[in-house]
């Protein structure tokens, strides 16, 4: 279409911005706009046990729009679907009712590393509750204008394509065939981690952790199996460049079949939901329907952008860059505030923790709610009274005798929990060692 048709034709003509509107951010240099979403999701169904969230619209401050933040999320179930449905359901207000209200963005965005553990907690011990023995992983996205955070436990994924086509993950797969320091983590804490014996003894299929013959060593749920097998979720935030970008969410179904660098190449140049779509066809032309199979897609768009379809593709000459650039992190990563690039001018890393370690996440500055007890539990946000035999949480950070403002504090059961994640405790499992067939 020319320009000439554009000017003569009205409907063609870009929205008109108001003149105050245009000097208000010529004052502030755009700095206070926040980027456009754009979601697209898909999934193919084998045994029905994965789950999605969109939320675009959640506030931080009830009534107030302009503490709005969006959160999506991936619940790939096993051994049933129970797991992921309680998931799907009360995770999110766990992690935000770990959050003191009141808190500034900024605030907001620096206790949300600490929320999102307590809240994984929290929902694996509230399920457990249940004496339901199914499990579920866990991809959680939280995204505040141009800062993203992930938490995840287990095996889906999040990665994150920018201008370029620079690739970068933002989950660790807690795999046990893959993840040699959660194998040292579950054999230390008292798990057993070999493959499945049949009979005559031979060994077959991925490294299971026994009790349970779970593969995986972190997760929601899994009452059957020890509890060495942790809900405490690697979480790493960045920022991203005002250029945007574009994640893609999805279960193992997706990326048993791709990598990280083909799934993000098979959807360049196309709207979010088409782009989920593609994902999940290029999948299931690579290895059939093998798994449940669900993708979302969401963009980041500049507020100033005409168009709504993030990346572009790479050139050819940035493609050996790109690979430099792309690849897993150590689970355990104590790089806390790296403030490193990842790639130029692309996304800045700004948090990231791995540690099983409940003490180790919740750290010695972990807020407590304003105007509340200073005895309140950091994970279940009960409040307790000396006398219910209330324990501040041990090691490096703290002893018994740590003043109340040092918090933070973990009731019975919560303690009782963290004490059997490490190995202090023996797993209440029923469930016999290795299985034989």
């Amino acid at each position: 279409m020319t320009d000439a048709r554009r000017h003569r034709d009205p409907s063609m003509r870009p929205p008109l911005v108001p003149l105050a509107t245009l000097i208000g951010r010529e004052l502030r240099g755009d700095k206070s706009e926040k980027p456009t979403l754009k979601c697209g999701h898909h999934a193919f169904a084998k045994r029905g046990e994965d789950y999605f969230l969109i939320k675009p619209d959640c506030l931080r401050i009830p009534g107030n729009s302009s503490s709005s933040f969006s959160v999506f999320a991936i619940f790939d179930g096993h051994n049933g679907v129970s797991a992921a449905v309680f998931a799907k359901e009360h995770l999110l207000d766990n992690v935000m009712s770990a959050i003191p209200p009141g808190l500034g963005r900024e605030e907001w965005l620096q206790a949300l590393p600490q929320a999102l553990v307590a809240g994984f907690v929290r929902t694996d011990i509230d399920f457990q509750r249940k004496g339901e023995t199914s499990g579920t992983t866990v991809t959680l996205v939280v995204v505040d204008g141009w800062r993203v955070t992930v938490a995840s436990v287990g095996d889906s994924r999040c990665i994150l394509d920018t201008q370029g086509g620079v690739v970068s993950l933002l989950t660790v797969d807690h795999r046990l065939e893959e993840n040699a320091e959660e194998r040292e983590r579950v054999t230390a804490s008292g798990g057993e981690v070999g493959r499945l014996n049949l009979s005559g003894g031979q060994e077959v299929g991925p490294l299971r952790c026994w009790p349970g013959g779970l593969c995986l060593s972190r997760s929601i749920g899994d009452t059957d199996v020890g509890e060495f097998i942790v809900p405490i979720p690697h979480v790493k935030q960045v920022k991203l460049s005002r250029t945007g970008g574009r994640l893609i969410i999805a279960s193992d179904g997706i990326w048993d079949a791709l990598s990280s660098e083909v799934a993000a190449k098979a959807c360049r140049g196309i709207p979010a939901e088409l782009a989920a779509k593609l994902v999940v066809k290029e999948a299931l032309r690579t290895s059939g329907l093998k798994d449940d199979t669900t993708c979302l897609v969401v963009d980041i768009i500049p507020p100033s952008s005409d168009c709504c379809v993030l990346p572009s593709s790479p050139k050819k000459h940035q493609n050996k860059f790109t690979s430099l650039l792309f690849g897993k992190k150590s689970q355990n990563t104590v790089g806390k505030h790296t403030n490193k690039l990842s790639s130029v001018g692309a996304v800045e890393e700004l948090f990231e923790e791995g540690s099983a370690i409940l003490e180790e996440r919740l750290g010695k500055n972990f807020p407590l709610k304003a105007n509340s007890s200073p005895f309140r539990c950091a994970i279940c946000q009960m409040d307790q009274t000396p006398n219910e035999g209330l324990s501040a949480t041990a090691g490096t950070h703290f002893s018994p005798t740590s003043r109340s403002s040092e918090g933070p504090y973990l009731c019975v059961e919560c303690r009782r929990k963290k004490d059997a994640m490490e190995g202090k405790r023996l797993s209440q499992s029923t469930v016999s060692r290795r299985k034989e067939w």
